[in-house]
């Protein structure tokens, strides 16, 4: 099965060292200059303190013509509207597609999107982009697929090879469910994370830090409805714990000054609180900190 991926940040990368062991993989990157170096220099994957190189071949998103068995979507939420553009101007549909975003506002994008299967994943790995070629893998957790749309054979093949390198995806049956747990977690940690420009761990281990989590967490909860938010605040924590020593994706783009996906995140929680008329005080005033600081690193 021949792979591509769209997208060369910290995710990824990080997949394409994985799955360059089993598979054909191709890299799909923002600039030419990214994918030549890819190509001269392979990408590095360190992991503590070892290091380990693959071999991956690597074009510009304007090469990309989805003729791949399987193509991962690893870009930000902000930035599918290009790449759908693109899908809708290839001279044939692809077969399968995986998108890899956070939050939930994407998936209006993807109901008249042209492809034979469309699968949608959550993915709670911690990885920071180290340079150009280079991804650091922080911390391991699970990634979840379910299916948007079409038929889940194909995925099904796919996942029992990344089971035999040690790279697991579990597979859900609602695809619905699976999101709202990582955009759960991702509510909680990515904006607190970012405010207060700790790593992921720190947000438990601090007790000032934790009663924020807490008074967030209750009021994401009272806007979804949760029929089970015991079970979903341990599955909060556990990510916390397995990625603790990473920063959240959320602070590192504030850090470089690059836009966040906080629309996609709190934002559609704004949303359905509206929709609800129920009241998200915490959430819009940590949604506003955010776009402030936003706005003061992009200088927009």
């Amino acid at each position: 099965m021949k792979i591509g991926i769209i997208g060369a940040g910290s995710i990824g990368l990080l997949f394409a060292s994985y799955l360059s062991k089993a598979f054909p993989v191709t890299l799909y990157t923002k600039t030419s200059e990214q994918a030549a170096i890819i190509n001269q220099n392979g990408i590095y994957l360190q992991e503590g303190n070892a290091q380990s190189r693959f071999s991956v071949r690597a074009l510009p998103i304007s090469k990309w013509a989805g003729i791949e068995e399987l193509t991962i979507i690893a870009v930000k939420q902000y930035q599918l509207h290009s790449i759908l553009h693109q899908i809708a101007s290839l001279e044939f549909n692809p077969q399968n597609l995986l998108f890899l975003q956070n939050g939930m506002s994407h998936l209006k994008l993807l109901k008249n999107i042209p492809a034979a299967n469309i699968f949608v994943g959550s993915v709670e790995h911690g990885a920071s982009k180290v340079n150009t070629y280079t991804v650091s893998h922080n911390g391991k957790g699970a990634i979840n697929v379910a299916l948007f749309r079409g038929a889940v054979e194909r995925i099904k093949e796919f996942a029992e090879v990344c089971a035999a390198i040690h790279f697991p995806i579990t597979l859900k049956d609602d695809y619905y469910r699976m999101l709202i747990n990582k955009l759960i977690a991702n509510a909680v940690i990515n904006p607190l994370t970012a405010i207060l420009q700790v790593k992921n761990g720190e947000l438990i281990t601090n007790t000032f830090y934790f009663a924020a989590v807490k008074k967030l967490y209750l009021e994401i909860t009272f806007i979804l409805n949760l029929e089970d938010p015991i079970k979903q605040f341990r599955n909060v924590l556990r990510i916390c714990k397995k990625t603790g020593n990473n920063r959240s994706s959320m602070l590192k783009d504030l850090e470089a000054g690059r836009r966040t996906e906080i629309d996609a995140i709190l934002g559609f929680l704004i949303e359905e609180a509206g929709i609800q008329q129920k009241t998200a005080s915490n959430i819009e005033s940590y949604y506003y900190i955010i776009k402030g600081k936003e706005k003061d690193r992009r200088g927009s």
